[in-house]
């Protein structure tokens, strides 16, 4: 690394960690709060040469959020264990298209990250953002270059094998101009481990004409805590696809990713499933800002609360110019007189009178008409119920592993006949 990429990265952490250390015991604004001083430091795990070499229990997991140790239809892959980057790898036939390292090795390597870094997501807006920056452990960074178009999934794995640990990381993912890509995220851990907590800090920036469909997958524990940060900037005419699946407890999880709709024509979808399962306490949401003119945006959200779990469902629209649309779709389905659900849909029309901003909202049993209409046709309670409730999350997403869609199903049939 050149003298003057060393100064300049050494002044610009200076003024990173000043910023965390002022908000380091800042709650967040919503979720409940983490004592971040009680998780221990995990034990260095050495680098692997295939992902096949992992344990038979780290790839059952991985593979449950779309992690394939074969690789065979992956672009090129990304895993982290704890604090520890094991494997980096770009398939030979898309060298030169794209590149995949640890965040530490990108900022040390260009020092345009430096100009990126903290610029989606603010390092001041809580203590979990400071946790990220003051105690570092890696992350992924992802630059698909100009003009690529890559045709199979990038995968990327932040994995937990060890107990009562933080692992905080700040992800970078760069789509430059005229570029597509579809990534698939999954954040796990090892069967063994049941309680500690992730921070995840995701920046995403796509240029002009970029395509990005990111799909991240969550399987935790009963009593494991996570904190996403997530930012992304669109420019002229990009487009966003955020897909976020969440199917297993998980004691609390707070995450409310906002899109930057900076460019003109520039989209961004939001699709959220989430299937709350004993007493997880669950707030997630998405916020779209809209500063650009024909810009447009959508966020949907499907729900389902069991047993005693809370889903805070959140929405917030800001158009900011008259030429901009945004619409809001939340839904909502209650297994259980002990589970909640609250929809939160939020609207801003700042000085631009003729945007276009709507929502919708709702909460409700299953129907049991359309129970019974399945039932006559010779489908058992349960699985009409299971069958209703595929259809209203509508999981297929493209790139998932056959495998994992199985799981998925198995997920919701076990859940549903357990409800009933």
């Amino acid at each position: 690394m050149s003298k003057v990429l060393n100064k300049t990265l050494a002044k610009n952490k200076i003024e990173w960690r000043r910023k965390a250390e002022a908000v380091k015991s800042k709650p967040a604004t919503f979720g409940p709060d983490i004592d971040l001083s009680k998780f221990a430091t995990p034990t260095e795990k050495e680098k692997v040469e295939s992902l096949e070499s992992l344990s038979k229990q780290a790839k059952e997991a991985a593979l449950y959020v779309g992690i394939d140790a074969d690789e065979s239809f992956r672009a090129g892959s990304y895993f982290q264990i704890d604090h520890s980057v094991i494997y980096e790898r770009v398939q030979q036939a898309y060298q030169g298209q794209l590149e995949i390292m640890s965040t530490s090795e990108a900022l040390e390597r260009y020092d345009w990250v430096a100009d990126l870094w903290w610029q989606a997501v603010h390092v001041d807006q809580d203590k979990y953002t400071a946790l990220a920056e003051l105690k570092h452990t890696h992350g992924y960074f992802i630059r698909v270059f100009k003009g690529q178009k890559i045709e199979r999934p990038i995968q990327a794995c932040l994995f937990l094998a060890e107990n009562n640990i933080s692992q905080n990381v700040h992800n970078l993912i760069v789509i430059e101009d005229d570029a597509e890509a579809q990534i698939i995220t999954g954040c796990t851990l090892h069967p063994r481990v049941e309680e500690g907590l992730h921070v995840g800090i995701s920046e995403f920036f796509l240029g002009k004409n970029a395509s990005l469909m990111f799909t991240m997958i969550h399987n935790w524990a009963e009593n494991f805590d996570v904190r996403p940060r997530t930012g992304a900037v669109l420019e002229d005419n990009a487009t966003f696809v955020s897909n976020y699946i969440l199917l297993r407890p998980v004691k609390s999880i707070q995450m409310f990713p906002a899109a930057f709709l900076k460019g003109k024509d520039s989209r961004a979808r939001f699709n959220t499933i989430l299937y709350g399962m004993k007493d997880s306490y669950i707030d997630v949401g998405s916020k779209a800002v809209l500063s650009n003119k024909e810009t447009k945006a959508e966020a949907i959200a499907r729900a389902v609360a069991c047993d005693q779990s809370q889903i805070y469902a959140r929405g917030q629209l800001i158009g900011q110019v008259n030429e901009s649309r945004a619409h809001l779709d939340c839904r909502g389905i209650l297994f259980s007189s002990e589970a909640q659900i609250r929809a939160i849909p939020e609207l801003f029309a700042e000085k631009a009178p003729l945007s276009e901003l709507s929502h919708e909202a709702a909460i409700s049993p299953i129907a049991e008409e359309e129970v019974e209409y399945l039932m006559a046709r010779g489908l058992s309670k349960e699985e009409a119920v299971s069958t209703i409730t595929r259809g209203f999350l509508d999981i297929d997403i493209p790139g998932l592993p056959p495998i994992l869609k199985g799981y998925i199903q198995r997920v919701l049939d076990a859940a549903t006949k357990e409800a009933l």
